[in-house]
């Protein structure tokens, strides 16, 4: 054997013991995790389950684990190098759990969870995984259910302007209707409840899921980047308009049982493709609209006799 392939074998060697350490050193922290926050992802995945607002944070740590893996390439020339101020969130954490479970709190609860990860990522790995992961870390809060007061809040706002704003359109399709709170009064006899259910909170965390994924798999500049979830809370608000129109117009020409029908099924499944449709209208109008930084450095660093 040459010196020079027996310096990368003992080189290999060296190596793998380092490796090993930092497995062995992660699943123990994956295990103490997985001990202390046991009750907490069974709550949260019952949350998932049972309310249909935050239906969507179950596949909230999927899409985060595809978007590592669309981080692979760059994330193995990254050299693994613990840091130790990872122990900082994951002190803020405790706190914040014990805060939750002294007052009965379980957003807190909740955000701690999703706080630990963020110090295990920084404390195993070091600040420059970290740093490459940063938006994946804040994605991953979007699983967590609104608070009480924030979720009633948003909800009552979402449910008025809905009410409101389905008035305007009726009245400008020419249907005669009155609104009584947030009930709707069609041609002075169908009544169709604008319920909390109909606020359009539920497409508003999924549209906004949607929303951060393609943001963050598109290759544009990061102001497009930031518009483009920004801009998925009015497309959900006009989802949510929009199937509730067509929902009572339904009433007034058919039955309660096909509007019904329609709103809790059809509608559910249509909104979605609208969504993503209006939001890739959107990053098409802003690539004919903005010239790319890239093409106007290339004009200026060639500059091109005139003719």
């Amino acid at each position: 054997m040459s010196s020079k392939s027996a310096k990368h074998a003992s080189l290999d060697r060296a190596k793998s013991p380092s490796d090993h350490h930092w497995l062995v050193a992660l699943a123990a922290v994956i295990a103490a995790f997985v001990y202390c926050y046991w009750t907490t992802i069974l709550d949260l995945f019952k949350e998932w389950q049972v309310n249909d607002n935050y239906s969507v944070g179950m596949l909230v740590p999927v899409a985060a684990l595809y978007l590592i893996w669309q981080e692979r390439e760059g994330l193995r020339k990254i050299e693994i190098k613990p840091c130790w101020f990872g122990l900082l969130p994951i002190v803020l954490a405790y706190f914040a759990r014990d805060f939750g479970l002294r007052d009965l709190y379980e957003s807190a609860e909740r955000y701690a969870l999703v706080l630990t990860i963020v110090g295990v990522v920084m404390l195993l790995a070091g600040w420059r995984v970290f740093l490459k992961l940063f938006w994946v870390m804040g994605f991953l809060f979007l699983m967590v259910p609104f608070p009480g007061k924030i979720h009633n809040l948003i909800s009552g706002r979402l449910q008025e302007q809905a009410t409101s704003g389905a008035v305007f359109v009726l009245e400008l399709f020419g249907t005669a209707v009155t609104h009584e709170g947030n009930v709707l009064v069609l041609n002075g006899e169908t009544q169709v409840a604008v319920a909390e259910a109909c606020s359009g909170l539920r497409m508003l965390t999924a549209f906004i899921v949607v929303g951060c994924v393609l943001a963050y798999v598109v290759n544009r500049p990061r102001w497009q980047k930031i518009v483009l979830v920004i801009s998925t809370i009015p497309v959900a608000i006009l989802c949510n308009l929009i199937r509730l129109v067509v929902t009572a117009w339904l009433y007034t020409l058919f039955s309660s049982q096909l509007a019904e029908r329609f709103f809790h099924d059809f509608a559910g499944w249509t909104m979605m493709p609208l969504a993503i449709l209006i939001l890739a209208g959107e990053l098409w109008l802003m690539s004919v609209l903005v010239i790319p930084d890239e093409k106007s450095s290339r004009v200026s660093a060639n500059p091109q006799v005139s003719r």
